[in-house]
């Protein structure tokens, strides 16, 4: 049985940012609401043992498991972005993601511009992320449930685009909110744990003899 994780933090801790009353209905009421479904959904069914990730995997693309994707992945989706954001968050990229943003977008201006011109110019729910490919880093945005772990692609970081996340507290003005992620909550520590991590497992996954992986990962010093 699949469980709804605690916050990483209180209700109120990213005020004025998202509200208490945002992040309670938004936690305890949308994200539970997709924990249910799922453990309803997998009731007496084989995949109700296997790890998260591979009820995704699984039930990607077949229509008769639609469903199950959906919940599964809004359940991945969700614990994700409750990571990517922590109180007094935001500003600038730091660290080892700062340089590979220098490197793929100019400057940390123009990828908060890209990042923020792909959450406004998505159409309906979805999500817009933060993701590693290949050692490269980009913006993608993603309709509904769906997210880059299916797609062969390391999520980095992530903000929601429905409109439960926002609309008690912008209104129709998601350019604002995405605006107050990127500027008081975006949590660059996980973000930067997250590329560590696909680095490392680029590395792993050389072919033995060949040594690490020579990509953009592979953070040199000056």
């Amino acid at each position: 049985m699949f469980k709804l994780a605690n916050l990483p933090y209180t209700n109120d801790a990213l005020e004025p940012h998202i509200s208490a009353e945002t992040l309670s209905l938004h936690h305890g009421k949308h994200h539970k609401s997709y924990v249910d479904a799922l453990n309803l959904l997998l009731e007496g069914d084989a995949m109700a043992d296997l790890p998260l990730e591979e009820v995704i995997m699984q039930s990607n693309g077949l229509a008769a498991r639609q469903t199950v994707f959906n919940n599964a992945a809004q359940c991945w989706n969700h614990d994700f972005y409750w990571q990517s954001m922590r109180p007094g968050g935001g500003g600038p990229p730091t660290d080892d993601l700062k340089v590979m943003i220098e490197k793929d977008f100019g400057d940390t201006s123009a990828f908060a511009e890209a990042f923020r011109a792909a959450a406004v110019k998505h159409f309906g729910s979805g999500w817009v992320w933060l993701v590693a490919t290949d050692g490269a880093i980009g913006i993608v945005a993603t309709h509904d449930a769906d997210l880059p772990l299916v797609h062969g692609r390391t999520a980095l970081l992530c903000c929601d685009l429905w409109e439960h996340a926002y609309y008690l507290d912008y209104k129709n003005m998601r350019a604002d909110f995405v605006s107050a992620f990127l500027d008081n909550l975006a949590n660059w520590d996980f973000a930067n744990a997250n590329l560590a991590a696909a680095a490392s497992q680029m590395n792993e996954e050389a072919p033995t003899g060949l040594g690490p992986v020579e990509a953009p990962f592979v953070i040199h010093a000056n």
